[in-house]
């Protein structure tokens, strides 16, 4: 079983408005997200989510997800996943989307589950040429660790602790390297989204 973990909790302070929320094709950037999310051979998708709850909610209204709380208003992206992975259910393996990375695509997805197989111990990353990105999806063995470490480097301290069960997948797509903050980034996705996921 493989559980997706989507960060929405964040508070697109450089945006200047919540960015998740903001319009991109059919939706919103979180419900294009969680719809390439959704359509890869996930069982079940928790949306972390913070202040903006009620509109993250409207946004994915009548998807397959679980809505997940991060009480910490202030907290880091590894406070979200935290409280993602307590709220699991039975997994073998957890993939971290983050909520702001709208260029993700069923099939990045597929090929990341596809490597990991379900082989315990194993932390798969794509890389565009030769670089890593998101998103990252590690075996359940690793949740207790995550819990209770990294709490000066978040995830990337998981792939420095544990170099020999990083597998990396190279993919056609650099959009495993970008995420969108600022406002120029949102116009650069605006352009390119619809040829992006053809």
């Amino acid at each position: 079983m493989i559980s997706a973990v989507v960060l929405a909790a964040g508070k697109s302070r450089r945006m200047c408005e919540q960015k998740l929320l903001l319009p991109l094709g059919e939706g919103t950037v979180i419900s294009c997200i969680v719809d390439e999310v959704l359509a890869g051979p996930v069982d079940e998708v928790l949306v972390v989510v913070g202040n903006d709850r009620e509109g993250i909610e409207q946004a994915l209204a009548g998807r397959r997800v679980k809505f997940v709380d991060n009480p910490d208003a202030d907290g880091d992206m590894l406070s979200s996943v935290r409280c993602g992975l307590t709220a699991l259910g039975q997994s073998e393996g957890i993939l971290v989307v983050l909520g702001d990375q709208p260029g993700i695509s069923r099939h990045v997805v597929t090929e990341l589950i596809r490597t990991f197989g379900g082989a315990g111990g194993q932390i798969i990353v794509p890389t565009f040429q030769g670089k890593r990105g998101h998103p990252l999806l590690f075996s359940v063995s690793y949740r207790e660790e995550i819990l209770r470490s990294f709490d000066e480097v978040g995830l990337r301290g998981l792939l420095q602790a544990h170099p020999e069960a990083v597998r990396e997948v190279e993919v056609c797509s650099a959009e495993v390297l970008e995420n969108m903050n600022l406002p120029d980034d949102y116009r650069r996705i605006l352009g390119t989204y619809p040829k992006d996921h053809e």
